[in-house]
């Protein structure tokens, strides 16, 4: 019998329920609405029945473990949800254990963060890699760092919120201060940053979608503010590669959706900023997994925590 991890993967917008096998083949999706103003009491009941479909649709298939992947901040080993923002109305919720207790299994979670740094380590761009920076690149700006071939969560497991950093005294407001990288470098900091720069044309902000449609048919003012967002990212990176000293600094979301639009000018703020040593041996390259990253992610709590063997790689 072949084992199929069941690995969750909770957004603010929609939660998918996957099995996927350790080598990373995805046996089976479903995905539903979060809708975050519901308790997490009437959510759990949605996610068990998911859960118990996607269990009797492959009984062929053995499930070693859990695995869950949730945005911050959380308390990842006693599997604690504290609060997050995207989920104003779940406090302290102890999934873990709920988890573990309705479906007799060993449960795992992870921050969806290090839960992208550890899907491409093990099956992305990261393959091979002893050091490396994953960036969420999302509606939020985050990171996920692998130093020496090791997850790196940090003392409270907030290690990676880069997206908090300030890099101006003036930019959009975002993550509780103005001119923080996710004000500048996010989805919904790109937004901002459109209705800062041209109030005129854009009061309210535009999206990504609409910016990016309009800077690839060479409207000045849509590049421009991809080129802000860019020269911000860039001293991120550098940021990044003059600390941690990282092989890669691998892009989610945004990095493989915008392309050339947001990374020449990072890199190139990059190349200025940096230490000519971090400089020379970082590579910036997109998310190898493209859109198939949560799935994968979703079951890395398990694979990291749980010991379970990755076909191919060195474990």
């Amino acid at each position: 019998m072949n084992d199929a991890i069941l690995g969750i993967d909770i957004g603010g917008t929609k939660t998918a329920i996957v099995l996927v096998t350790p080598g990373g083949d995805v046996v089976s999706r479903n995905e539903f609405l979060t809708r975050p103003e519901r308790t997490f009491e009437d959510y759990f009941f949605e996610l068990s029945e998911s859960i118990g479909t996607s269990l009797r649709d492959h009984k062929c298939y053995n499930i070693p473990a859990i695995s869950v992947s949730i945005g911050g901040p959380l308390d990842v080993f006693k599997g604690i949800i504290k609060s997050p923002p995207n989920l104003p109305t779940w406090k302290e919720v102890p999934i873990k254990a709920i988890l573990q207790q309705k479906f007799n299994l060993p449960v795992y979670v992870e921050h969806d963060g290090n839960a992208g740094a550890l899907a491409e380590y093990f099956f992305g761009a990261g393959r091979g890699a002893r050091s490396i920076v994953f960036l969420t690149l999302g509606t939020g700006f985050g990171a996920g760092l692998i130093l020496d071939g090791h997850l790196y969560r940090g003392a409270s497991f907030t290690a990676g919120e880069l997206g908090h950093i300030r890099v101006s005294d003036h930019g959009p407001y975002a993550y509780g201060k103005k001119g923080s990288l996710e004000g500048y470098c996010s989805g919904s900091g790109l937004k901002k940053l459109s209705a800062m720069m041209f109030p005129c044309r854009w009061r309210d902000g535009a999206s990504v979608k609409v910016l990016a449609d309009l800077a690839n048919n060479g409207d000045e003012d849509a590049i421009e503010v991809f080129r802000e967002s860019g020269r911000y990212l860039g001293r991120a990176f550098a940021i990044i590669a003059d600390m941690v000293n990282p092989e890669k600094i691998i892009l989610g979301s945004l990095g493989f959706r915008l392309g050339s639009l947001i990374i020449r000018p990072a890199m190139e703020e990059f190349e200025r900023e940096a230490l000519a040593e971090s400089f020379s041996v970082c590579q910036v390259v997109p998310a190898a997994l493209g859109e198939r990253i949560g799935d994968l992610a979703a079951i890395c709590a398990a694979l990291d925590q749980g010991g379970l063997a990755v076909p191919g790689l060195d474990n």
